[in-house]
């Protein structure tokens, strides 16, 4: 069997982006991580699996405890690949990051970016 854990639509507000002046005050990121597990037939314990609340707590932490903004969505996504991919049940980590308030030339559109990880 193939399984899959994921987080949807998780809000973080934090003072990260490119321009400095994004660092003044907190916005929104929007997280949507997926994590597919190494193949089992059943799962009965909590360290068989990867805990949606791990999720939660990898993009807390990535977010929330940065020593100086991350300027790029890409760098955040790769920060939380390196943490939610220490649990060896994890083979594929998908992440997409919104950033609805971004700084944009006019209004409309959502900014995102999405990365898919595989393990080697």
């Amino acid at each position: 069997m193939q399984w899959s854990v994921g987080l949807e639509g998780y809000e973080v507000n934090a003072v990260h982006g490119w321009y400095d002046e994004e660092h003044q005050s907190p916005q929104p990121f929007v997280f949507t991580v997926w994590a597919t597990l190494s193949d089992a037939e059943r799962i009965e314990h909590l360290e068989s699996t990867l805990n949606y609340a791990d999720i939660q707590r990898a993009v807390d932490e990535i977010m929330l405890n940065a020593s100086a903004p991350i300027r790029l969505m890409e760098d955040m996504a790769q920060r939380v690949i390196a943490h939610l991919s220490e649990n060896p049940t994890v083979v594929t980590l998908s992440i997409r990051i919104e950033k609805p308030e971004a700084p944009l030339p006019h209004p409309g559109g959502l900014p995102v970016i999405e990365v898919l990880w595989h393990r080697a």
